[in-house]
């Protein structure tokens, strides 16, 4: 399920939103693996900064990436 969901989030072209950020950071950390990682890193790298100061974004993505160790 969750590789659909990174399969669906790369072929849909949609304006990020902090919904979208979440889910997907949140989806990165449950697989853990190589493409999770680089999806979740990019998306990470291309964050606006007004999304940085969100509570919940920011939880998702150190979960994600405390996963990745």
């Amino acid at each position: 399920m969750f590789e659909k969901a990174l399969d669906l989030f790369e072929e849909i072209d949609i304006e990020l939103g902090d919904v979208t950020y979440t889910v997907v950071f949140n989806v990165c950390a449950k697989l853990c693996n190589d493409r999770a990682m680089k999806i979740g890193k990019k998306l990470l790298a291309k964050m606006p900064e007004n999304y940085r100061n969100d509570n919940i974004i920011s939880t998702s993505a150190i979960d994600m990436l405390m996963k990745f160790g």
